[in-house]
């Protein structure tokens, strides 16, 4: 069996010391060892190290092949590093990984933090917006930062949000020499980080954080009034039966309120919308839910916007369907594929009845009233029945 010709290091801050004897090994016998200035000074690694280019390019190791070579990163290579990028692109007999304990592993210990029930997250290169769909009474969470400047901005970001309350930790260089850990209040955080290696810990206080429900308040999105509304949302939602890693084709999106809902479910959503000033809105929602890596956004009309998409595991359209559309969208479904499609005309409700007796499924009205104080009484103010049809394909 021939060896593996890439070994993939995780290296910490108390460097050579801190490694095994595989790793030590792997990294004395390699040609060229890759990896950040930092890494490559903690391994006391010069004529034969690379730094890494930026951005990472995970191909310039490929360059190397059947040659004896080393990765270096930080700890735990498989958790927010490099490893998955190089490991994808290699056969399994071609690596072989040797980590050391994680920044959140070190951070958990010296918190005494239970790491199964805490929140693990890089903020390195993406918006603080990423945190929200965490952001709910007393998390535990544990962030990689870019820099020590991200810290003052992260708790600014958090006080605008009601998280002022919450004690954070900084933690700076964790299992190294110059390791210092530091506890604050988020509102009151106005200290400086000596070190850029550093991480923060929080326990979310102050607020309580978006529901978990289907429905959300619709004063949590933008939206000029083009928007389903949230108990009708909340049956869609159910009829759609939202399950992590699978996509959603939202049609005639509105203020994607719909694909947010999906995306926080954990999948990922194709909002399709006509009108440049709602898909505005859909990126703003979208942004603010932390959601943007999620959520794409399409210009244009079904179903000519759909052609080159990748497939969906569900398809919502809030309204506008008729007979040539449905037709062009249910012939490309896959089998199993959940439609759910909304009405508020008669003539689209007509089409919905006939679909329901040519393919079966569940067809519902739904009529809601809301009351609104009159004296001493009470009226009740109706709104336009929403019929929905939900079947699969």
């Amino acid at each position: 069996m021939v060896d593996p010709w890439l070994t993939i290091i995780g290296i910490g801050e108390d460097g050579l010391a801190g490694l095994s004897e595989a790793s030590r090994k792997a990294l004395n016998d390699a040609e060229t060892v890759f990896g950040g200035e930092r890494h490559l000074a903690l391994a006391g690694v010069s004529s034969r190290g690379r730094a890494w280019p930026v951005p990472f390019d995970a191909d310039i190791v490929l360059s190397c092949r059947d040659r004896p070579t080393a990765v270096l990163a930080s700890g735990d290579p498989f958790w927010h590093g490099a490893g998955a990028s190089l490991a994808e692109k290699l056969g399994s007999d071609e690596w072989i990984a040797h980590p050391s304990p994680s920044t959140f592993s070190l951070a958990a210990a010296r918190l005494g933090w239970r790491l199964e029930a805490t929140t693990c997250i890089g903020l390195h290169a993406v918006p603080f917006e990423r945190l929200v769909p965490h952001l709910v009474r007393d998390a535990h969470i544990i962030c990689l930062m870019r820099d020590a400047a991200a810290v003052g901005a992260l708790a600014k970001w958090l006080t605008a949000r009601g998280w002022g309350p919450s004690p954070m930790w900084t933690l700076e260089a964790l299992g190294g020499p110059r390791e210092y850990t530091d506890q604050h209040r988020v509102d009151l955080f106005a200290e400086e980080v000596t070190e850029n290696l550093v991480a923060v810990a929080l326990w979310a206080r102050g607020t309580q954080g978006i529901p978990r429900s289907s429905g959300l308040p619709d004063d949590l999105f933008v939206h000029d009034g083009q928007i389903t509304k949230r108990p009708v949302r909340a049956l869609a939602l159910s009829a759609l039966a939202p399950r992590p890693g699978e996509r959603l084709w939202d049609i005639g999106a509105g203020s994607g309120s719909i694909s947010v809902e999906w995306a926080l479910c954990g999948g990922t959503a194709i909002a399709i919308e006509v009108r440049e000033d709602r898909v505005a809105n859909i990126r703003s929602n979208a942004a603010a839910f932390g959601l943007a890596h999620r959520i794409t956004v399409v210009t244009g009309r079904a179903p000519e916007a759909l052609a080159g998409l990748e497939a969906p595991d569900a398809v919502f359209i809030g309204g506008g369907l008729d007979s040539v559309m449905f037709d062009a969208i249910w012939s490309r479904l896959a089998p199993g594929t959940r439609f759910v499609a909304h009405s508020v005309t008669l003539e689209t409700e007509v089409l919905l009845g006939e679909l329901h007796q040519r393919h079966g499924g569940e067809l519902m009205r739904v009529e809601l009233a809301h009351a609104a104080p009159l004296g001493r009484y009470r009226s009740w103010e109706a709104a336009r029945p929403v019929v929905q049809w939900s079947a699969v394909r």
